[in-house]
């Protein structure tokens, strides 16, 4: 069952506050760690092992900070607001609270800006908490109004977003004529009111261009609604689309386009909790049909864009080709790093002084699969290969048992396609990546062949929660091309094609720098076998 689907009002708006109550629960986590806990390796008994250098006051700092990822410069962030471009660049917004350290709650939308999806240059806030009235802004999402049907000029960035007057959830307008660097108010009354239930939010604002007019998806307990508008200011709703056996729904999303074959088509995506049916807690999507007031699908289930414990809160945006005009065969997506389950266990509270970080940006893509179904398929983004510190070209290694690489990284890629004789097959053949030096604690990245599945298993690693994920895999097929990103408190695994990807939020001691190859009862190739370190200056 979804725990968030009972909470009450108080404790949903306590949670949207993002008080500083259960940061504890990372303090302690983090004394744990300096004291060098954590030495269960899943290959035997218990042994202590020496803190690593830097946790005994060596030259290098501790820090979880990520190398290659975003995260907010102090405090805290959450859920990720669409971004939308402007000009030559795009403007991604996130919820934000520079308050959090002090036990301050509210949250205000933070701007970054980018131009390959890689580096993130801090802007500042862009919407203040606690401006006006009623209260501090929760998500939402923003649009630039070329035709000025809002009436604050043609090109004018309007944001609709979630506030919450004593308790009420509504749906508000914001102005920004400075390209959307700073937002003021608009209207003091909701341009889209609660009509009394208690989950009423997540505003997300996409141009209907075949109707000529503004459609808008917002988060209603187990359902999406769905609004339309010819201004921006007056909705009407015109239909909803029912979740049925996934929680409550949030972060609402909907776009069109043209799969690999040619074809065109409308996904409807929502972050989702599919725990209780032993699913992901992450970013769901239906591929389908949509006619401006309904959206209709052939899947039974959704899919899910990542299939890992921390990918929450995502949102998808509009890619660009060289001349400015949207490219429909891609889009990108970006995911808040954490979970609702554990938001406040993070070391760098005491190391680095903030908390929120997200996962790589990706490259989507929609994939055919036979049969008429279609699936969403992501890589992380081009630009990545521009930040490679470092890269270690291996070939095809052959294992059998264990061989450690001779490789020290912390911030790295890894890429090769693991090859196996499927008649006489191995039972499990993966990576141990930020392994320890002396073993006990790492992150296994594998495919265990007896399954049969793909996975990443975080529990030999201080993590928020232990825990290991899992994708069906064929073990007749003897291949299988893996993608791995590991950051100083994250990894991700990008499997095959894409469509199926983990991402995971782990603090592993700095010193944890090793990468093991494993191969079990038999023998594998890690074909092609590649480690680029990265870091964004």
């Amino acid at each position: 069952m979804d725990d968030r689907t009972n909470d009450t009002t108080e404790d949903r708006l306590s949670r949207r506050a993002l008080l500083l109550g259960a940061g504890g629960a990372a303090l302690g986590g983090a004394a744990a760690l300096a004291q060098g806990g954590l030495g269960i390796g899943s290959g035997g008994a218990a042994r202590a092992e020496a803190a690593p250098p830097a946790w005994r006051g060596g030259a290098d700092p501790v820090t979880y900070r990520p190398a290659y990822h975003l995260s907010v410069p102090t405090a805290w962030k959450n859920d990720p607001q669409r971004p939308i471009r402007v000009g030559d660049e795009y403007l991604y917004y996130y919820l934000a609270n520079a308050d959090y350290l002090e036990g301050g709650g509210g949250t205000a939308w933070r701007l970054a800006t980018t131009r390959d999806h890689v580096r993130f240059e801090d802007v500042g806030i862009a919407i203040p908490k606690f401006t006006n009235a009623n209260g501090d802004v929760w998500s939402g999402s923003a649009v630039v109004d070329t035709g000025n049907t809002a009436g604050y000029g043609a090109g004018a960035v309007i944001a609709i977003a979630t506030q919450a007057p004593e308790g009420v959830q509504g749906q508000y307008l914001w102005v920004s004529t400075d390209g959307g660097r700073t937002f003021r108010p608009g209207p003091a009354e909701p341009v889209l009111a609660n009509p009394g239930v208690r989950d009423f939010r997540d505003p997300k604002v996409v141009r209907d261009d075949d109707r000529g007019r503004w459609c808008l998806l917002n988060a209603e307990g187990d359902r999406i609604g769905i609004y339309a508008s010819a201004d921006l200011r007056s909705w009407e709703r015109v239909g909803e689309h029912v979740v049925p056996g996934l929680g409550l729904v949030e972060c609402p999303d909907l776009f069109r386009m043209r799969a690999d074959d040619g074809t065109r088509h409308w996904v409807l995506g929502t972050s989702a909790n599919g725990k209780g049916r032993g699913l992901p807690a992450t970013y769901c999507y239906w591929v389908g049909d949509f006619d401006g007031a309904r959206f209709t699908t052939a899947q039974a289930e959704p899919g899910w864009l990542d299939r890992g414990y921390d990918f929450y809160g995502a949102v998808t945006y509009d890619a660009h080709d060289a001349a400015g005009a949207v490219d429909e065969t891609l889009r990108r997506a970006i995911g808040w790093a954490n979970f609702w389950d554990y938001p406040h266990a993070a070391p760098s509270l005491v190391t680095d002084g903030y908390n929120g970080d997200d996962m790589i940006v990706r490259e989507v893509r929609l994939v055919a699969r036979g049969g008429g179904a279609y699936a969403l398929a992501s890589q992380p983004p081009a630009a990545l290969s521009r930040y490679g510190r470092r890269t270690h070209r291996l070939g095809d290694v052959r294992v059998a048992g264990t061989l450690d690489v001779d490789v020290r990284s912390v911030a790295y890629e890894l890429s090769c396609e693991l090859r196996w004789d499927p008649a006489d097959r191995p039972s499990n053949i993966g990576f141990e990546v930020r392994r320890a030096p002396l073993g006990g604690r790492h992150v296994a990245v594998g495919a265990f062949l007896d399954g049969p599945f793909a996975y990443v298993n975080r529990r030999s690693t201080w993590s928020p929660q232990g825990g290991e994920t899992q994708t069906p895999i064929d073990p007749a097929s003897g291949r299988l091309r893996m993608r791995i990103l590991v950051d100083r408190s994250s990894v991700e695994l990008f499997v095959g094609d894409g469509v199926d990807v983990h991402s995971h939020r782990v603090f592993p001691l700095p010193g944890d720098d090793r990468i093991r190859l494993y191969a079990n009862d038999g023998a594998a190739v890690f074909g092609d076998l590649v480690v680029r370190e990265l870091a964004v200056p």
